[in-house]
């Protein structure tokens, strides 16, 4: 008799497989170019309002921070929330299923890809902003430092990983591209202000895109978006993050291990 011999499988496996069906799809090239198209251009037309408003002033940071929240998470909301959705869409989800029966191994893949991915994603497209933001500003706003430059990076990155992971726990839930957006965004932008409106904003920063927010910005330093300070280190912004995105991916999670495919 003879023996062959198996290799792969289990969760390196999976993460294998789900690396490649990441990087396989337009949708995900086309959403990390919106990205970086959407920090750069804010970046720029931000940088040159500082040449001609000195009422408020920035350092290229601080606009990166700017466009990061307002409008390079939303590219990060849609890849995250497609490498899911998309299965269900085409019908994938059937037959990556079968190849991986271990349902929580595949959410688990799915996010192992997606955490570097992001993190990358982030401190890259805050530094290229923050220095683009710079040049083009030539002097005007405010100066900026390298310990913020790098917690900026650093937090944008960290926020941008556990937001992609927080989408997938969603996702799973809900199944729903459509769905899953409006969710994201409510929880990250609605409901925050209301909760604030309602005489509570001492939990303000406690949901997960200010936490992410203030995980991007020093100790003790006004907050660019929020224009206050953060009652925490940026480390516990992340921290807070992480606690949304894992309670988001046990959800989905155990909606994926009891629902048919």
């Amino acid at each position: 008799m003879t023996t062959v011999e198996v290799r792969g499988g289990g969760l390196p496996g999976a993460v294998a497989a789900e690396w490649t069906k990441f990087w396989s799809v337009r949708a995900t090239w086309w959403c990390l170019t919106g990205a970086a198209a959407l920090m750069l251009g804010y970046s720029t037309l931000s940088a040159i309002a500082q040449r001609y408003d000195g009422d408020q002033p920035m350092g290229g940071h601080t606009i990166a921070i700017g466009g990061g929240f307002y409008l390079t998470q939303f590219a990060v909301i849609a890849v995250a929330t497609l490498f899911v959705t998309s299965e269900y869409a085409g019908g994938g989800i059937r037959s990556t299923l079968l190849w991986v029966p271990a349902r929580s191994r595949v959410a688990l893949a799915k996010a192992a890809v997606l955490l570097p991915v992001l993190f990358v994603a982030g401190v890259v497209l805050s530094g290229a902003g923050t220095g683009l933001a710079s040049a083009v500003k030539d002097g005007h706003g405010l100066p900026t430092s390298f310990s913020a430059t790098f917690t900026a990076a650093v937090g944008t990155g960290g926020y941008f990983a556990l937001l992609g992971i927080l989408c997938t726990g969603i996702a799973w839930a809900l199944r729903s591209a459509a769905g899953t957006l409006v969710a994201v965004i409510v929880l990250l932008l609605p409901v925050p202000l209301i909760v604030g409106s309602l005489g509570l904003p001492e939990l303000v920063p406690y949901f997960p895109g200010i936490a992410g927010l203030n995980a991007m910005v020093e100790s003790g330093q006004t907050n660019p978006v929020t224009q206050s300070v953060a009652p925490y280190a940026p480390w516990v912004g992340l921290l807070i993050c992480a606690a949304w995105a894992g309670a988001a991916l046990l959800a989905g999670g155990a909606v994926l291990h009891r629902r048919d495919a």
